[in-house]
């Protein structure tokens, strides 16, 4: 805009009065004015959007811009006015004053926010700002899916505000009118977000306005390739004497030319790198990708040195975390001497003062009934009625008859004296409220004024009730308007409010009052300590609280109010601030009664409508006082045109009623600047101070015509954090100007303690909590004595601890010191303060650093919430802003990257969380203000919705535990080793039962080969059913028995002989669906004495996908021939296969549905058992693909020993609901029943999805004890079928029968899902010891299985800090950070495990963390690797102990466990020796040298907001990436990154880098449930998720 810095002071005066009036249009053009208590809809006749009124100005400023020349207006310091802003003598004249100008240059979005401008911060933060330009540092800016944020055009406009969001007392006092300085300076678009940030952010993902096709505007830079980004990223970004973090790849050039070109799901492992290393490098991974760009820059801003932390706040001890607090030397400290308590005048002796307040209304009723007590305005500014002191007495007296008399019967009256009653009126029926009041007060019964509930889900509409609650109100008063325009229910009732007791309403308007009798006379005591009225009070948690006030306190307080303001009967006084509460009730309502002051109430929606009305007020009234505050002062000056009529020169006392707020004073200024032309004398504004329990604390007298003004403190802002008063000198930038409060009340005694701890009187120059001692105050907190004790009952103590006397001291909430003369000077309040690090911050003070930021573009009214949440042993600082609707995304990523930056020099603190929402979308107070407390809630709660959100950890956690440096092992070959004790301790080892030998030669052979097993159960047994598959529908579409598997086996082998062409020892890919030609195909291998190797199928949808792995499988097992279905050889050679590999290479295909009715010559016989029997392929979650070799002698032991474990045999049923093609799943499938001759009744998991309750219904229906499954199974049936249990029953399914349920999978159990899943189903008769879990792993597939003989698995809790320490440490169930681990089932026959160290390969004690290793005949025989690495093979397979048992071979699982020894016996009478399997080895992330298990973080990530329906974690270059799938609505997904950040800081002390949202189903998992986090890491690194949001913590 080209306008931005006019000087508007130059411009015709009718030109200037034509852009004020625009102005004005604007600024009531967005918001509709709701009547309250109404429902009627007002709109200001002139309704104007943004952009008609920028074309408008525009064309007004046409003709005088060609002359125009820019001024900027000098900002100094006068020495009078140490720290007012005075113009130089260049600058435009006074009376179009530096704020109204800005104002209206800068008028378009950030306007009402008058109580926060001040030039001199709003230079200072500009000149901080200007220092980081020269860093030059590029922020990666978030990635967002168009689709989630774009709103529908019928959302586009900002929601009509209908509450009066434009008195938003919580911003208006704030519009920090920036100077044209600031206008100058920063169109240009900031280089510290240089153009690279842009150009990332234009290409980045999914989120790309290219990609959607959006017309791009011309401004933004075409995008770069990412390289060569990367490097100018890298070129900007470079930060001397920082540690860079590890962003290398630890793969070299040749590791990478070697391999395959592998999908980056599968790896295979290549020589010369470690299988931990494949975590932290970025391998497989385009150099270009657009994330790692992204990543990078994180890196490099990362890199920058941080402030110097403080000192560590935590060493992390053996194991606890312990807080160090060393205080930092430098810090200012307070000098002065202790402080002495401050004196008010006396308060002077009225010989005609009334005995009570009642009584003065009683007089002026009889004697002036015709003066005039209060004047309404209505919706226009006119005045609508006035009352008159014989009115308001007269319908005061019938009021209080009523309620007495009329309500209830004579015998049972519903009210009686001293109950409470809530008043529910308006603003805009002042009339109304004061008959209210004082028909209560004659009635003695207590009134408790609240707000009008708008709405059923008013913002803490639930603390309201809590009120009413303790103070017991169930009567409200309320007009017949107020009573219409509440919310009803269907039948006409009031609705019950939230939190609300029930409530009996009764209105009052006049026709419904009955006139007393003649006898009756209200009863007016001497007022006296009993309750007078409630005023409600929010606290800073949000609790609202009722403030009691005795009728001695009332009456005190009006008479020192009538000395300190020198009222005098019959005066004229304005008033625009709710009569209901505060200054508006004190002086509008009762000091104006007790002196027959002639009150003109200016309600809000007149405000609203004609801001100028309270001065055309006192103009027309020649009123003497007028109660406002800055905000009205702002609007007044805003809507001011010149106006040669109004006259101010009446008003002898202007009391701004927030003159406590520090930024008050600038607002004051330019008031004065604007008004001094209209008789406004200076020494008239009196700005005090005024807190709920102690009413007024201090109040400025008006000064005498001509006397100096009275001085201004510049305070240094980093002192007041410290606590203490140091004038700011030397750096201009963090400097605040705060004006005194005048003088403390007649008849008080004031204090100044610390806020915190014991009520110590502080310092002279030490900032503090203002205590008052006064008749004039508050007296407790109704119904809620324990609180009151602590406010209402403080005895200050001097530094030795002495009380300071018996006097009692009531807490006012204010922060201040006594200044020289006995002035009050206020710097903040006890509700807006921030502790962060032990120092102070105000929540004011940083909304006006952030109103300095030129939020013109991006802050919509200025409205900013400031507070802070405790994550991780501190406060942290969150700021949230509302955007405007038209506001850019980049706009507002570099908004949001400045505030940081000016709060960060200004106030030397870090923020941890800023988000902007949606206009109008914050909870708002009664008048429009922003509801803190429940902001904070919403936030906490992730119900926030924002629609940007920029997270700051790294910065502003600076209390991290000191990483840990690895400890030298102590246990060592030089240890004592005694019989089994390692330094004292039992070694951790555990041994299944024996397996028995078989003597007769015959079963040995039957035993050792299976191919022999199935001959001999199809001579012996040849219609024994050994198979039976069912579909969805649950039918048995196959079986087979012992003779015609044989068969088919045999056609098999006789085709594998004629087509194939193959040799004894070839590899042959069996690829099938799940069932039973699979089975055949095996043993068709076996027959033919060919290796068979079983391969998933690939998806038909997504081949793309799948096929790649078969493709990999295929070539490194160097498979000769495919043996497969019809379809599925279709699919092998279709066009779409051909899109992802290469279809002419595939081995000979054999399909072997129709095969010719012929027998093999022979059925091979392997010489030795220890020949190759399968191999076993399967991907790592790791994504490493990787084939074990499993013997004819493994494969038999395996089968013999889960046939004793489970005690299988021929007259058994088992149901199996697993995937068949790897590990314990294959073999239970496929070898499992041939051996031990038991029925398998087979359920492919697959149909589950379209048939749930298929696995149920057949354990039912067949009656099985038995049964085996996968957790991905497991979960199916949770979450599907946990709500339909009553379904079920009908349906008769009945789970008693099942004896066994055993999981099977290679990972720690899952204790929650096995749980809920026995829970669940506990009420269709499944017994909670029937589910048990398996563990197997690539090197044994089975160590442990819950068979039918041992102990019920046992749980444990260890302590997850420990853990991280690799450390177990047993807790008690509940304990603070405990972990559940369940046994992972009884170790199998044949099955030694000992528990090792991984580094020193030394055995460890019991309760020990260290790596499993098994000896076991049924253990793999090696690897089977393209590369033939037989220095893996020898590694992982037969390896031995440093120490202790040298000759024992044993095999490393690569799972970290431990073993306990437990209080349970055995099968044969011993102690059972229970094995915990914590994780796998290659999965665990190496993070500030400690060892984390990624399901520890998921699990945290997952519990912390309802909207995630799965996670993952991985390390990229160090940063911890956190992947939450969002199950609810996208506008949550910015809710969930502080959720995820906060949960994991928290519970794992670590600091999240990156949050990326994605929609359900994006994380990859195996066929065992289990996630593929590496795979799922390269598919974000080369940007292929489609993320809906990602987020890059700073």
């Amino acid at each position: 805009m080209a306008d931005r810095g006019v000087d508007l002071s130059a411009l015709p005066k009718e030109v200037r009065d034509q852009l004020a009036e625009l102005d004005l249009e604007l600024s009531e053009g967005t918001a509709a004015v709701r009547l309250q208590g109404s429902t009627t809809m007002f709109k200001p006749k002139c309704d104007i959007t943004q952009k008609g009124f920028e074309k408008k100005r525009a064309k007004l400023l046409a003709s005088c811009l060609t002359n125009a020349d820019v001024t900027l207006p000098d900002v100094q310091l006068s020495g009078g006015h140490s720290g007012e802003p005075t113009l130089s003598p260049e600058a435009p004249c006074p009376t179009t004053s530096s704020a109204s100008r800005h104002h209206r240059g800068h008028r378009s979005g950030g306007a009402r926010d008058e109580r926060y401008r001040s030039d001199i911060h709003t230079e200072a933060v500009q000149a901080a700002l200007a220092k980081h330009k020269e860093e030059k540092m590029a922020l990666p800016m978030p990635t967002k899916r168009r689709s989630a944020f774009v709103q529908s055009p019928g959302d586009a406009c900002t929601p009509p505000d209908t509450s009066s969001a434009s008195e938003d007392e919580g911003s208006l006092r704030r519009k920090a009118a920036l100077s044209a300085v600031l206008a100058h300076g920063l169109q240009s678009p900031d280089y510290w977000i240089n153009r690279s940030v842009q150009s990332s952010s234009t290409s980045s993902s999914a989120s790309s306005t290219l990609s959607h096709g959006e017309p791009k505007s011309q401004s933004q830079p075409q995008p770069q390739p990412a390289a060569s980004l990367l490097a100018d990223v890298l070129a900007h970004a470079r930060i001397e004497n920082s540690v860079p973090p590890d962003v290398t790849s630890s793969s070299t050039a040749q590791d990478r030319g070697s391999r395959m070109d592998l999908p980056p799901a599968v790896r295979g492992m290549s020589r010369g790198q470690s299988r931990s290393s494949m975590l932290d490098t970025a391998d497989g991974v385009p150099v270009n990708s657009r994330v790692s760009t992204k990543i990078q820059q994180l890196l490099n801003t990362l890199k920058r040195p941080k402030r110097p932390p403080l000192s560590e706040f935590f060493l992390d001890d053996s194991e606890e975390i312990v807080e160090v607090p060393q205080p930092d030397p430098n810090t200012p400290k307070p000098e002065g001497r202790q402080i002495i308590p401050v004196k008010g005048e006396p308060l002077g002796v009225v010989s005609n003062w009334p005995p009570a307040l009642q009584a003065a209304l009683a007089r002026w009723g009889a004697t002036q009934a015709k003066s005039p007590a209060l004047t309404a305005l209505d919706i226009t500014g006119k005045p609508l009625y006035t009352l008159t002191y014989g009115k308001l007495w007269s319908r005061s007296l019938k009021l209080a008859y009523t309620l007495l008399n009329k309500l209830g019967t004579k015998t049972e009256p519903v009210l009686s004296p001293g109950d409470r009653v809530a008043l529910v009126y308006p603003n805009s029926d002042p009339a109304m409220f004061w008959v209210a009041f004082y028909g209560c007060l004659l009635a003695e019964v207590i009134p408790v004024p609240i707000e009008v509930p708008l709405s059923k889900q008013d913002a803490g509409s639930q603390q309201i009730g809590f009120l009413l609650g303790s103070c017991s109100v169930s009567l409200a008063l309320t007009s017949e308007v107020c009573l219409k325009g509440l919310p009803k229910t269907p039948n006409g009732e009031i609705i019950q409010f939230k939190g609300w007791p029930r409530m009996k309403w009764v209105v009052t308007d006049t026709k419904y009052l009955t006139k007393p009798s003649k006898d009756w006379q209200p009863h007016i005591p001497t007022a006296n300590t009993d309750t007078a009225y409630i005023e409600y009070k929010a606290s800073k948690e949000g609790t609202v609280m009722g403030v009691a006030v005795s009728k001695i306190s009332m009456l005190t307080h009006c008479q020192a109010l009538t000395q300190a303001c020198n009222y005098c009967e019959g005066e004229t006084l304005v008033n625009v601030l709710d009569c209901k509460k505060d200054m508006g009730l004190w002086h509008g309502v009762l000091t104006s009664v007790m002196n027959r002051i002639h009150t003109i109430t200016v309600p809000y929606s007149v405000m609203k409508a004609c801001p100028m009305s309270w001065v055309q007020r006192v103009h027309i009234h020649k009123a003497r006082v007028a109660l406002v505050k800055c905000r009205d002062l702002h609007w007044a000056m805003m809507a001011h045109k010149d106006q040669r009529d109004t006259n101010l020169s009446t008003i002898r006392m202007l009391i701004v009623a927030d003159g406590a707020n520090p930024w008050s004073v600038s607002s004051c200024d330019a008031f004065l600047n604007v008004f001094q032309s209209h008789g406004l004398k200076p020494e008239v504004i009196c700005p005090c101070a005024t807190s709920p329990e102690a009413l007024t604390v201090a109040i400025r007298r008006p000064g005498a015509r001509g006397a100096p003004l009275p001085a201004r403190a510049i305070l240094s802002m980093g002192g007041l954090s410290h606590g203490v008063i140091r004038v700011n000198t030397e750096d201009k930038n963090s400097a605040l100007t705060v004006q005194d409060v005048g003088h403390i009340m007649p008849g008080a005694l004031m204090c100044i303690v610390k806020p915190d701890g014991s009520p110590q009187m502080c310092k002279t120059d030490e900032i503090g909590e203002i205590v008052i001692s006064s008749r004039a105050g508050g007296t407790m907190y109704y119904g809620l004595p324990g609180v009151t004790k602590n406010t209402f009952e403080v005895i200050p103590v001097n530094q030795s601890g002495a009380p300071l006397g018996e006097v009692l001291f009531t807490r006012t909430g204010l922060l201040g010191f006594v200044g020289p003369g006995s002035l009050v000077f206020v710097v903040g309040k006890i509700e807006g303060l921030l502790m962060v690090s032990r120092r102070r911050h105000n929540a004011d003070d940083l909304v006006a650093t952030a109103l300095a930021v030129e939020p013109v573009k991006t802050v919509y009214r200025g409205r900013i919430a400031v507070f802070s949440v405790t994550v991780f042993y501190d406060e942290r600082i969150v700021i949230v802003a509302e955007q405007r609707p038209d506001a850019s995304e980049e706009d507002s990523f570099q908004w949001m990257s400045r505030v940081l930056q000016a709060i960060d020099s200004i106030h030397q603190v870090g923020l941890y969380c800023l988000a902007l929402v949606p206009a109008n979308t914050l909870p708002k107070t009664p008048l429009g203000g922003i509801h803190i407390c429940e902001t904070k809630q919403n936030f906490l709660e992730g119900n926030l919705h924002p629609c940007n959100i920029l997270m700051c950890p790294h910065t502003c956690v600076t209390n991290m535990p000191k990483p840990r440096q690895k400890q030298p092992v102590d246990v060592g070959p030089a240890s004592m080793l005694v019989g089994n004790l390692v330094a004292g301790k039992r070694i951790a080892q555990a041994i299944g039962r024996e397996l028995g030998v078989v003597e007769d030669q015959d079963l040995i052979r039957k035993h050792q080969f299976l191919s022999d097993a199935l001959q001999s159960r199809a001579q012996t047994d040849p219609d024994h059913i050994l198979y039976v598959l069912l579909n969805a529908k649950g039918v048995a579409v196959c079986t087979t028995t012992c003779a015609q598997l044989h068969k088919r086996a045999e056609k098999i082998t006789a085709t594998l002989i004629e087509r194939g062409g193959l040799n004894t020892g070839d590899n042959v890919v069996l690829l099938y669906p799940p069932g039973i030609d699979l089975i055949a195909a095996f043993y068709g291998c076996l027959y033919a004495g060919v290796i068979p190797v079983t391969v998933r199928p690939p998806h038909p949808q997504n081949l793309a996908a799948t096929l790649p792995t078969v493709r990999m499988i295929i070539d490194v097992s160097k498979a000769a021939c495919i043996l497969t279905t019809q379809p599925l050889m279709r699919i092998l050679r279709s066009r779409e296969a051909a899109a992802s590999v290469n279809v002419k290479t595939w081995p000979t295909i054999i399909d072997t549905d129709d095969l010719p009715r012929k027998r093999p010559p022979q059925i091979y016989k392997p010489p030795t058992a220890e020949m190759l029997a399968y191999l076993d392929f399967s991907v790592s979650t790791t994504g490493m693909l990787t084939g074990v070799k499993m013997s004819h002698a493994a494969v038999s032991t395996l089968c013999r020993s889960i046939k004793l474990q489970c005690e299988l045999y021929s007259s058994r049923q088992i149901a199996i609901c697993l995937d068949p093609y790897c590990g314990l799943g294959f073999v239970l499938w496929c070898l499992s029943s041939v051996y031990s001759g038991h029925q398998s009744i087979l359920i492919p998991p697959l149909e589950l999805e379209s048939s749930l309750p298929l696995w149920l219904s057949t354990l039912s229906q067949y009656k099985i004890r038995d049964t085996f499954c996968s957790y991905s199974v497991m979960e199916l049936c949770t979450k599907g079928l946990g709500t339909q249990t009553e379904l079920l029953k009908a349906r008769g399914v009945n789970l008693s029968c099942v004896r066994s349920c055993v999981v099977i999978a290679e990972e720690r159990p899952r204790l929650a899902l096995t749980q809920s899943f026995s829970k669940l189903f506990k009420d269709v008769g499944l017994s909670s010891r029937a589910v048990s879990t398996a563990f197997g792993s690539r090197v044994n597939l089975a160590v442990c299985m819950q068979g039918t003989a041992g102990p019920d698995p046992s749980t444990v809790y260890v302590d997850m800090k420990s853990l991280r320490h690799d450390r177990v440490r047993l807790v008690e169930r509940g304990a603070p950070q405990s972990l559940p681990l369940m046994e992972s089932g009884t170790i199998l026959p044949g099955v030694r495990v000992i528990i090792v160290n991984p580094e020193t390969r030394g055995p460890l004690g019991d309760s020990h963390l260290g790596e499993i290793w098994v000896n076991s005949p049924h253990s793999a025989s090696g690897y089977y690797t393209i590369y033939g690495e037989e220095s893996l093979q020898a590694d992982h397979f037969n390896t031995r102990l440093s120490f202790g048992d040298p000759n024992t071979l044993w095999a490393k699982t690569g799972y970290l466990g431990f073993i306990k020894r437990t209080e349970l016996l055995d099968a044969s009478g011993d102690r059972h020796d229970a094995l915990f399997v914590v994780g796998s080895l290659d999965e665990t992330l190496e993070l500030r040298g400690l060892r984390y298990h990624p399901i520890d973080i998921e699990t945290s990530v997952s519990r912390a907001h309802r909207s995630i329906a799965e996670s993952a974690v991985f390390t990229w270059t160090n940063l911890l990436v956190v992947v939450a799938e969002l199950s609810g609505s996208e506008q949550e997904a910015l809710d969930l990154v502080p959720l995820v950040t906060n949960v994991v800081l928290e519970e794992h002390h670590l600091i999240v880098g990156v949050v990326v949202i994605v929609d359900p189903g994006v994380i990859p998992i195996n066929s065992r449930g289990e996630k593929q986090r590496m795979h799922l890491r390269d598919s974000f690194l080369a940007d292929q998720l489609d993320p809906i949001y990602v987020a890059y913590n700073m």
